[in-house]
């Protein structure tokens, strides 16, 4: 029979090792947050599974945010600058941080752009943006197929941008992990994630077919007003 003693001790050891992974969970604070889906989680169903979206966003997404904050913890002057110009000043970052910084602060400001362009019902762009996809990438059709390609040529995990200068001109490029446009100094349009988790659940290894279901969820209302912004110079990630 056990002794009261080990009763009460093995009943205070369950009570600390229960309280360990509630400590962990606590997210660092910070100058970043994550904020909700703009949209309820099966919005982009059947294209992208609800699941994926929950854990995309509340797992993958929320990590970044949490890991960014960390890194700023002790970098208190860095913390005070705006997502975009803290990604486009890497260089200049402690080096003790800048690889931190740029993969999380990187993903951040990949999938919350992410999650801005989609919850639509897909389609064709219309008015000036489509005028400019004209121009610059050579009609809609032609635009999709480009794009496609350069995502299913990103070797590893990345992303495929289109991005957008201040004079309103487009140009697809693609950048690994979570590198963006934005650390060039670049304006990002929209931008599609191929890393695995944002479609493994659904579409396992065929890229290309998660790659054309995408364009079934895009806001192309939502995109066209961040082409408006970036002209007029106010769009930031």
């Amino acid at each position: 029979m056990l002794s009261r003693r080990h009763l009460l001790t093995g009943a205070t050891s369950l009570a600390a090792s229960a309280a360990i992974p509630r400590a962990w969970a606590q997210a660092p604070s910070g100058p970043f947050k994550l904020d909700p889906l703009p949209y309820v989680p099966s919005k982009n169903e059947p294209h992208i599974d609800a699941q994926t979206m929950e854990l995309h966003h509340g797992k993958h997404h929320a990590a970044y945010v949490n890991n960014l904050n960390a890194a700023l913890s002790q970098n208190g002057d860095w913390a005070k600058m705006p997502l975009h110009e803290m990604l486009a000043k890497l260089g200049d970052m402690p080096e003790s941080v800048r690889t931190a910084i740029r993969n999380n602060g990187g993903g951040h400001a990949n999938h919350t752009m992410f999650w801005q362009i989609m919850g639509g019902s897909g389609g064709e762009p219309s008015g000036e943006l489509k005028s400019v996809i004209d121009r610059d990438l050579g009609g809609f059709q032609k635009f999709q197929a480009d794009f496609n390609t350069a995502g299913e040529r990103q070797f590893g995990s990345g992303w495929v941008f289109v991005t957008v200068s201040r004079e309103g001109k487009l140009a697809i490029v693609t950048k690994p992990n979570q590198d963006t446009p934005l650390m060039d100094g670049q304006r990002v349009l929209m931008g599609n994630d191929v890393w695995e988790h944002a479609y493994y659940l659904k579409y396992q290894n065929r890229r290309p077919d998660y790659l054309k279901a995408w364009w079934n969820v895009l806001d192309w209302n939502r995109i066209g007003e961040r082409y408006a912004s970036a002209k007029a110079g106010t769009l930031t990630i």
